[in-house]
């Protein structure tokens, strides 16, 4: 579901990434496919140096759809930056890409904290942001944060993932057994 980029899926990435339902909402915006070569290799450098933490999302089939990412890391803190390609919206792969991601941000690279700025005018990124159990709206609760991604102008909603929610999500996972009854799975 998730792998390192690789230069190597940058045709089919970058495909992806310029329909008109996906371009507007991408962070780093590439006009050609050689410009998106450039980001890509930009993106693993920086991975590198520890500022962002980077994966291509893929199908079952291990095809490249999209990219998942974490920005501007500080202070065991980032921005996600999630894109999936239109013609695997609505497929069931977005969900299961953040678990992947969250498990590896929280449990192995040391995060504490994931935010998501999301335009106000991205009702899909949104109506997803608030299907996570584990997230929280963060416009009062993160107020000076809030104002510093909105300093030109109201535009983003600001989410919040901590790793405790995310964690407590996890372990009150509860499954219905044979007999009706509940019961705690185990994270």
């Amino acid at each position: 579901m998730l792998k390192k980029r690789d230069v190597n899926d940058s045709h089919a990435l970058y495909e992806l990434l310029k329909h008109p339902d996906v371009f507007p909402f991408v962070r780093h915006k590439a006009y050609s496919h050689d410009e998106y070569v450039f980001i890509t290799k930009q993106a693993m450098e920086a991975e590198d140096r520890g500022e962002i933490i980077s994966r291509t999302i893929t199908d079952d089939w291990g095809a490249p759809i999209g990219t998942i990412n974490l920005y501007d890391i500080q202070d065991h803190a980032g921005f996600l930056g999630t894109w999936i390609g239109k013609p695997y919206h609505g497929k069931g792969y977005n969900a299961p890409a953040k678990d992947a991601f969250f498990q590896e941000l929280f449990y192995e690279n040391g995060i504490e904290t994931i935010y998501m700025r999301i335009r106000k005018e991205n009702m899909r990124s949104i109506k997803a942001a608030e299907k996570l159990p584990y997230t929280v709206k963060a416009n009062d609760t993160r107020a000076s944060l809030y104002s510093q991604i909105n300093a030109e102008s109201e535009v983003y909603d600001l989410y919040e993932i901590s790793r405790d929610q995310y964690t407590l999500y996890l372990r009150r996972g509860m499954d219905q057994t044979d007999d009706g009854s509940t019961q705690l799975l185990e994270a």
